[in-house]
């Protein structure tokens, strides 16, 4: 029993730490300024791809790492959830670089409704009253920022959906996450080297704009991206997923008192009635799976 107390408080440290550090990242990639959105991008896809590589030779040793890719289709997949997870990154990047940290937010509050929907659209998992309350709840909130600023929230709907799709390919994958991160940027990383090259040779990339304390911080954007993914998986290991879901809202939640205290950005009434909205649907949505959860821990 002590044990596994320590398992699952080593596993809420994790989750607690991952969320803390991805809420507070919009400080990191602004902090970056005035180094260009999509130099930043093609940093991180070459240098995550290289922490990874590393990480997993140490922890796995090469054959481990090219195991999973002799299975049929497995290069296919992970090329494409890497476009997806790499499209992901980039449009995050840019909107916080343009001041969009609070319909980031929007995007990552209803990311979990969306991956629940394509979990039902295509894997036919159980549709609940509370998924569906829940994803209505998480539509209202959206119409009501598109009514308010007569504009569709692109930015929120575009982080939301490339995740879910992201998720929902990860969903057939059974390997370490370290791996599949690894998998997910090997075949991004050459390209983006060579843009990263150019783009420095050019004098349009970092080290023509930024000062050295920013190039710095450029080079670690691999160990940012890969240690909270890193806490993720081992509090994934650890915790119910029910738990780690909750706590992930903490991440989104950093995020907007940001944008909101520190970054200054705009929000008004109606932002909030529409953000009461999304966070109305997310009570309901995690009681809901709460009690699926313990109710099918019972039935065990």
């Amino acid at each position: 029993m002590d044990q596994e107390k320590k398992k699952y408080r080593t596993g809420l440290v994790c989750a607690l730490s991952c969320s803390v550090l991805w809420g507070v990242l919009p400080v990191y990639w602004q902090a970056l300024r005035p180094i260009e959105s999509s130099v930043i991008i093609f940093y991180r896809i070459f240098l995550v791809g290289v922490v990874c590589f590393f990480a997993a030779l140490k922890l796995f040793g090469m054959e481990a790492i090219k195991k999973p890719l002799r299975v049929k289709g497995a290069k296919l997949k992970y090329f494409i959830a890497g476009v997806l997870i790499t499209a992901n990154w980039s449009l995050y990047i840019w909107a916080v670089n343009a001041d969009h940290v609070i319909q980031t937010c929007i995007g990552y509050y209803i990311e979990p409704l969306m991956v629940c929907v394509f979990g039902i659209l295509f894997f036919k998992e159980k549709l609940t009253k509370h998924k569906l309350a829940a994803f209505l709840l998480a539509c209202t909130g959206v119409v009501i920022v598109l009514l308010h600023f007569m504009e569709v929230p692109f930015i929120a709907l575009g982080l939301a959906t490339t995740f879910a799709v992201y998720a929902a390919i990860k969903k057939s994958v059974e390997v370490p996450a370290l791996l599949s991160l690894l998998y997910e940027t090997m075949f991004l990383s050459p390209a983006a080297l060579a843009v990263v090259i150019y783009l420095e040779v050019t004098g349009r990339g970092a080290l023509g704009v930024g000062q050295p304390y920013q190039y710095v911080m450029l080079l670690l954007v691999g160990c940012v991206t890969a240690v909270p993914l890193g806490l993720f998986a081992a509090a994934a290991n650890k915790i119910p997923l029910v738990t780690l879901g909750i706590l992930e809202y903490i991440s989104p939640s950093i995020s907007l008192v940001i944008g909101i205290f520190l970054l200054k950005e705009p929000f008004d009434l109606i932002q909030f009635l529409a953000f009461a909205v999304i966070w109305v649907g997310l009570i309901v949505f995690t009681l809901g799976e709460y009690r699926e959860n313990k109710n099918a821990e019972i039935q065990q």
